[in-house]
């Protein structure tokens, strides 16, 4: 039996290419990728409470530290940045860790360029990045921006990533094969998966009581209708 997810478009992003999401109690960060501005969203209208220009390139990913720094996935240059969330001004920029050609443009590799990662999230000191091209969740200690682990994930084009309410468990989807998995961290055992309905594509994505929130690059924001446990 395959879960297929309900999807409930809530809003459409104020930018014209929204690629990443982070909830937070203030309300809804996003990252656009048409404009590279970040906005901070109304969780129920999607009316702006923030807006800035970052100094990003194309970005896919956004996540918040324990201090309220931002921190971007900026995809075409293939950059890491910590940005302000107060200012906007950028703190520092890092190499994204999963940079590379994706597999899918590989035997056309003179046509395209190499890219670099998208999904984030952050625990404990430790930022995740979702990278497409390496097809790898990386764990980077920030202090000294090392990796201290990574972890496979299904499919070739991972983008958003979400934390589970299973401890050591996360969230991650696949735009292109249209499929959201949950994977244990330390080893990439996959413990539940759904589907989303095409059209719909699946590019940012975050975690609120346990709804998984989602942004589509062609604006719609909303969140998935799906049983949280699995049930094959």
């Amino acid at each position: 039996m395959t879960k297929i997810a309900d999807v409930i478009q809530v809003f459409n992003c104020p930018g014209p290419k929204p690629n990443g999401l982070q909830a937070t109690k203030e309300g809804l960060w996003v990252i656009d990728q048409g404009n590279n501005f970040v906005y901070l969203l109304n969780w129920k209208d999607g009316h702006t409470l923030k807006s800035f220009e970052t100094e990003t390139d194309k970005s896919s990913g956004i996540t918040i530290d324990d201090e309220g720094n931002i921190w971007i996935a900026s995809t075409y240059n293939c950059k890491i940045y910590k940005i302000d969330s107060t200012s906007g001004e950028t703190i520092e920029i890092l190499e994204s860790p999963g940079q590379g050609m994706n597999a899918t443009r590989e035997h056309q590799s003179e046509k395209y360029q190499n890219t670099g990662d998208h999904g984030l999230e952050w625990k404990n000191g430790f930022l995740y990045v979702a990278s497409p091209p390496s097809q790898f969740i990386h764990v980077m200690d920030i202090k000294s921006w090392t990796e201290v682990s990574r972890t496979k994930v299904p499919g070739y084009r991972v983008h958003g990533i979400a934390w589970a309410k299973e401890e050591g468990n996360i969230w991650a989807a696949d735009t292109a094969m249209g499929i959201v998995t949950r994977i244990r961290l330390s080893d990439g055992r996959v413990y539940d998966s759904f589907r989303v309905p095409h059209p719909v594509q699946i590019h940012g994505m975050t975690i609120k009581d346990n709804v998984i929130w989602y942004c589509d690059d062609r604006r719609p924001i909303g969140y998935l209708d799906v049983s949280m446990e699995p049930d094959f």
